[in-house]
């Protein structure tokens, strides 16, 4: 597996004293493992104080970013955000290597909101990752790995995602870990949007898609997240991963449950959800 990558960037040039705390509040509470009853502070109006909080957290965590993930923004809220997708971090330590048919176990926190997704996730070529590629082609050229994965978004407030893209934003984009699965051998020769995924939750069909629903595809997202850290400022040119995006959707899942996901003749990628632990 490529190496982790090691993202820097200045703190954030202005953020008010309610903001930060906002974001030291987040972090606590997944430190301690516990829930929230209520946003811990004003909810940001727009990404770009979202993010603002995002980069204080990231700042106050003080681990190492793995990752990215990127998430869809519904079409109604597009225009008015100004983007159609949001980023959040994935920590070094939440990653869990399941390659092997192996369940892992996925804490999540059972007191605010859990939920998993099928993804693809895409490594980042390291020396390459400041490059703005225009299309498909120029993309698959940055790219030394592809792997089946599931994303775990859970967030101590439970509202995270009934209040909207930029509260999401604000709480590391509601990522807390990844599965990465099997590799794609041969993924430069397949066309990963045809790839029909099922997601099974329990034992149950919870959903089934393809990547043809999500904007512009895997590879789409790793376009808009390059360009998106760079306007930010944040450096990942030592390589990075991409979960890029829920293909079959968000999919609520609680402690005790199994997660299984199908990707067509590609395989499979399989964790056990429990409850997160104070660390």
């Amino acid at each position: 597996m490529p190496t982790s990558a090691h993202p820097s960037q200045g703190r954030p040039a202005h953020i008010s004293a309610e903001a930060s705390a906002t974001a030291e509040a987040f972090v606590t509470a997944r430190r301690v493992g516990l829930g929230l009853d209520a946003y811990p502070g004003e909810r940001p109006g727009d990404l770009a104080g979202a993010y603002l909080i995002q980069e204080r957290a990231i700042a106050f965590d003080g681990r190492t970013v793995m990752g990215w993930k990127v998430g869809r923004i519904a079409p109604p809220l597009v225009e008015q955000l100004g983007a159609n997708r949001l980023t959040g971090p994935i920590f070094e330590g939440t990653q869990r290597l399941a390659d092997d048919g192996s369940a892992p176990e996925m804490p999540v926190f059972a007191d605010g909101f859990a939920a998993a997704e099928a993804e693809f996730l895409l490594h980042i070529v390291p020396g390459k990752a400041d490059a703005r590629p225009a299309d498909d082609a120029a993309t698959r050229l940055l790219i030394d790995e592809v792997r089946l994965g599931i994303e775990i978004a859970s967030s101590p407030w439970r509202g995270i995602n009934a209040d909207g893209p930029a509260v999401t934003a604000s709480d590391f984009g509601n990522n807390h870990g990844l599965v990465l699965g099997p590799r794609v051998e041969n993924w430069r020769e397949l066309d990963l949007q045809a790839v029909e995924i099922r997601t099974e939750v329990a034992g149950e069909t919870v959903g089934c898609a393809t990547a043809q629903t999500m904007l512009d595809g895997p590879l789409g997202a790793v376009r808009f997240l390059l360009g998106h850290l760079a306007d930010r400022g944040i450096d990942v040119t030592a390589g990075t991963w991409v979960s890029s995006g829920a293909v079959t959707g968000v999919h609520v899942v609680e402690p005790g449950q199994e997660v299984r996901a199908v990707f067509g003749d590609l395989g499979e990628v399989r964790c056990r959800i429990v409850a997160a632990r104070p660390d």
